[in-house]
């Protein structure tokens, strides 16, 4: 996920992106588990994704708190 994308979110659909992409990073976490992973950067940018929606969701808190 681009910044320029998440920067667009709001407070809950980045609640709601991180929980798709905290589900992902679980089934990818299997999929290598099984030897099933066949993209193995898809780990690294899931996990970076996760790390930018903590962020903002971070800053939006600082800023409104």
């Amino acid at each position: 996920m681009k910044t320029k994308e998440v920067k667009k979110l709001t407070q809950d659909q980045l609640f709601s992106e991180l929980e798709k992409l905290k589900k992902e990073q679980f089934n990818i976490r299997f999929k290598k588990k099984n030897g099933q992973v066949t993209n193995t950067a898809s780990i690294k940018t899931n996990r970076r994704s996760i790390a930018k929606v903590k962020t903002f969701i971070n800053l939006n808190k600082k800023n409104n708190g």
